[in-house]
């Protein structure tokens, strides 16, 4: 588990069971898009309406995609860095990781030691985690700014080892079908944004969020927050430059990303917090809309 002891004035917490929900993306082919996360990564389509689409695993909706004419691909802005997909399982993963390999989809896998991951990029440049859990294996820690990982026999690692994929695919069968769909169980685990300003964002999503601060490790340039002592439900850094701008109107990307509550009290709690902070937002057919300080979209809405 991560934990820091960060010293904050906040007196407000999110409901331990409130996570992060669907993310929806601006593209500029939504045909491609919807071919890929199919074929690549075993999503299926809950539904298209002309220029959009959603898709996920049969329980969850996980990608919410809306295309516009005339995007392109902007660097060193602020945006997501990454969506991260959590698998229910290691076999499960291995599924997906080999789907990759099969179609010799370029990804990298890595070895958290708490958890198992690979990382991509899809056709249009928006950064994916795929990853299972496996805290058997070990923790991370974060105490006074610094990040440590411990394999469980007390061994550290700096938590970025290659995966041994070969241990990964014992888990499959000779003849396992690569083909099938993510399993139902299949949800968005956490969500990683490039920002302007760790700190900024950090006052942001602790404060006027409600997120509890698991860990702010400055020589990295990243922290992470989360309700009901997750890991972490948002990673923050700021790997595209600190100060970084906002995307132009005309990028493809983040649109926003949303905050599940579990239930009308719980999100009318986190509401009057941010009424309490005095942060303008709009209530729109998704949910409550409002912006961080670097112009990332958050939606909160109940699961």
């Amino acid at each position: 588990m991560i934990k820091d002891m960060t010293t904050t004035q906040k007196t407000f917490s999110l409901h331990p069971d409130v996570g992060v929900g669907a993310v929806t993306l601006t593209v500029a082919n939504l045909e491609n898009q919807i071919r890929f996360y199919q074929e690549a990564l075993g999503l299926k389509l809950h539904s298209r309406d002309g220029n959009k689409a959603t898709l996920g695993s049969d329980n969850n909706a996980l990608l919410h995609m809306i295309e516009e004419p005339n995007l392109k691909k902007y660097q060193r802005v602020t945006g997501l860095y990454h969506f991260a997909v959590l698998f229910p399982n290691r076999k499960e993963l291995a599924i997906a990781i080999a789907r990759l390999f099969a179609i010799k989809y370029r990804n990298s896998p890595t070895d958290h030691i708490m958890t198992k991951t690979t990382y991509l990029d899809d056709p249009e440049g928006n950064g994916i985690e795929l990853y299972a859990e496996s805290p058997e294996d070990g923790t991370w820690t974060l105490k006074d700014g610094k990040y440590e990982t411990r394999r469980k026999d007390g061994s550290w690692s700096d938590g970025r080892e290659p995966l041994d994929v070969n241990a990964l695919f014992s888990l499959l069968k000779e003849d396992e079908d690569l083909s099938v769909s993510v399993p139902p169980e299949t949800k968005m685990g956490h969500v990683h944004l490039h920002v302007r300003d760790v700190d900024e964002a950090v006052n942001f999503y602790h404060n006027v969020i409600g997120f509890d601060v698991m860990g702010n490790v400055r020589e990295f340039q990243m922290a992470f927050v989360s309700a009901g002592g997750y890991h972490h439900h948002l990673g923050l850094n700021t790997w595209q430059g600190r100060g970084a701008p906002p995307p132009p109107a005309d990028a493809v990307g983040l649109r926003y990303f949303t905050v599940e509550f579990p239930n009308q009290q719980a999100l009318d709690e986190a509401i009057a917090n941010i009424d309490k902070a005095g942060v303008s937002y709009n209530k729109t057919e998704q949910g409550i809309l409002l912006y961080d300080p670097s112009q990332n979209g958050v939606v909160l809405k109940l699961r």
